[in-house]
């Protein structure tokens, strides 16, 4: 492709509101973080057994976005097993890719006095 038509594409893609490359590598970088992510909590609810493994299994499917999966972190790793071999690589996993999504900035969170 040479640069002309390189810039024609360009032009077409963001006037018909697709981007710039810049954000677009952006969005699939947050997608493939979202992904690995979203894959990472159901190989861990797999090892969930009963009604609650179902339900867990049935609410990581239909999340769509990183934030709902923030909100399940809790349930998730309440619930795996103790005993079962990859319960501390499960933990692990998920730890790790909670904070590859929502990095902790060293932001003090707490409380302060008015």
């Amino acid at each position: 492709m040479n640069a002309s038509a390189y810039e024609t594409e360009l032009r077409h893609a963001t006037r018909n509101g697709f981007g710039l490359p810049d954000e677009r590598l952006a969005r699939v970088a947050a997608r493939r973080a979202f992904v690995e992510l979203k894959q990472s909590f159901m190989r861990a609810v797999a090892d969930v057994e009963g009604s609650s493994g179902e339900l867990l299994q049935r609410k990581v499917r239909q999340a769509s976005e990183a934030i709902e999966l923030w909100r399940l972190r809790a349930l998730v790793l309440e619930s795996l097993p103790p005993q079962h071999p990859h319960t501390a690589a499960h933990r692990i996993e998920l730890r790790r890719q909670l904070d590859s999504v929502f990095p902790d900035h060293g932001v003090d969170t707490g409380f302060l006095p008015l």
